[in-house]
């Protein structure tokens, strides 16, 4: 069956059916079947393949990855891989004429990164990111907020994943790719490079490990300040016991704080803007650290609601859906997530988990 783009379901091919593409994408394309539909799929264990021919009508399963490249219902291979198989099977996909939807890391290597895209720009098929935190409602209210002036100049923010585990699987051994900074690593440099809107002047950064029981770290810091003045702090942790906000943006008329969809802010209130106010070189008169400012706060929590309506799950299929059959631009573009593969591969270089 030859692929034609302009109508129908996408055909998907899956690679791989475990915790990415069992665990998250069948529950993300649930009620949009009219959009998406697995024609085939393949994974090592066979128990997996027979599972999924059996949930999805019409789905074909495959043992070898290169018979499922050979099926010509397939339009586009959805890579669940290990993190460390990600470019060699999308490179397969790519010279084979599919078009490919890649998990993150899109690679483990920058390297590696503009390798895929340099074949990709040649190839007849597309290559599609899934950096799906990018439509994370706190993420995208976030970014409305800053936008709208209310916490007056952004000058920095700061980044947080973490928690406390004796994380035991491959995600946890470097062969295969595993590593805070290439697990949740993605998603938070990804959302450090978007809300930094500048080129990045300079970086500083740090790896450890230190509840993990692998040789990849799970403890990450990394600064990365941008030609514009902005700083955004960013940390990664799997052996932190108490933690910070997910998110906390500074600014000079106010501040946020948000963890989860929960978004709590303090700003002046532009109602009643403060006094104009000037240095006093004088000798203080009484014992006090400055004059009285009578200040006018707003304080409110909301509940994130972005005006885009993006949901983390299902907004990335839509706009795979709009990108692949309607031809309109993919809101994460290469250079983007080559971008944070370039800054993935700085903090790992010089390190004992390069």
């Amino acid at each position: 069956m030859s692929s034609d783009k302009t109508a129908g379901p996408i055909r998907l091919g899956l690679l791989g059916i475990g915790r990415a593409g069992n665990g998250m994408h069948f529950g993300e394309l649930a009620g949009q079947e009219d959009k998406f539909r697995y024609v085939a799929c393949c994974d090592l264990i066979e128990q997996r393949v027979a599972d999924t021919v059996a949930r999805f009508e019409g789905c074909r399963g495959y043992a070898r990855y290169e018979d499922m490249l050979a099926d010509e219902n397939v339009e586009i291979v959805d890579i669940a891989t290990r993190s460390c198989d990600h470019f060699a099977h999308a490179k397969l996909a790519l010279e084979a004429g599919k078009s490919v939807l890649i998990e993150k890391p899109m690679t483990c290597t920058f390297d590696e990164a503009k390798k895929l895209v340099a074949i990709a720009e040649t190839a007849p098929g597309s290559l599609y990111v899934r950096h799906n935190r990018r439509f994370e409602p706190a993420f995208q209210h976030i970014r409305e907020i800053i936008a709208s002036g209310i916490l007056g100049d952004v000058y920095e923010i700061k980044l947080r994943r973490v928690g406390y585990g004796r994380r035991d699987d491959w995600q946890t051994i470097k062969e295969f790719g595993g590593g805070q900074l290439l697990n949740w690593g993605p998603h938070v440099i990804d959302h450090a490079l978007r809300l930094l809107e500048s080129p990045v002047k300079s970086m500083w950064s740090n790896l450890r490990r230190i509840a993990a029981v692998g040789d990849a770290e799970d403890h990450v810091r990394f600064i990365v300040t941008g030609e514009n003045g902005r700083i955004v702090d960013g940390g990664i942790s799997g052996g932190t016991a108490i933690g910070e906000p997910e998110y906390l943006i500074w600014g000079t008329k106010g501040s946020l704080s948000c963890t989860g969809d929960s978004i709590t802010m303090r700003y002046l209130d532009p109602a009643r803007p403060p006094a104009p106010r000037a240095a006093n070189p004088e000798t203080p008169t009484v014992a006090t650290f400055g004059g009285a400012d009578n200040l006018h706060w707003v304080n409110a929590t909301i509940t994130a609601s972005p005006a885009t309506g993006c949901d983390t799950g299902s907004t990335i299929w839509e706009q795979l859906y709009e990108a692949f059959r309607n031809g309109k631009p993919f809101p994460i573009t290469l250079d983007e997530a080559v971008g944070v593969m370039e800054i993935v591969s700085a903090i790992k270089r010089g390190t004992e988990f390069e």
